[in-house]
């Protein structure tokens, strides 16, 4: 079973999130901020992880920068999920070693489907 790791500060979207992914067989881990996010990662490793910009904490930027320098989860794609949609922000998440950007609002099923691309 893949292990899927939603880190967003937004309660509704956590909870559609689980829910249809849980509904496709995933195992999902939550963390509602970026620090949590890399207490997770630490010990429970997900081949995914949807991740939002803009939380509490430690901000999805830095989340992405630590993931990508460490060789241990160097590795992991990255689904950045944000409401920042600009050109400029989806060209730095990119840069940063995001597998792909999708801007909120977003498809449940359009995003199902990126993830079991991945997996």
């Amino acid at each position: 079973m893949n292990k899927i790791l939603i880190v967003d500060d937004e309660p509704n979207i956590v909870m559609a999130l689980d829910y249809a992914l849980q509904k496709q067989g995933f195992k999902v881990l939550i963390a509602r901020d970026g620090q949590e996010a890399l207490n997770i990662v630490k010990t429970d490793i997900p081949k995914v992880i949807i991740l939002d910009i803009m939380m509490p904490k430690v901000d999805g930027f830095e989340v992405l920068n630590q993931l990508k320098s460490d060789h241990k989860t160097k590795n992991i794609t990255v689904l950045i999920l944000s409401a920042k949609n600009k050109a400029k922000d989806i060209e730095n998440g990119l840069k940063a070693g995001a597998d792909e950007y999708l801007a909120k609002p977003f498809s449940t099923k359009k995003l199902i489907e990126k993830i079991k691309s991945y997996c």
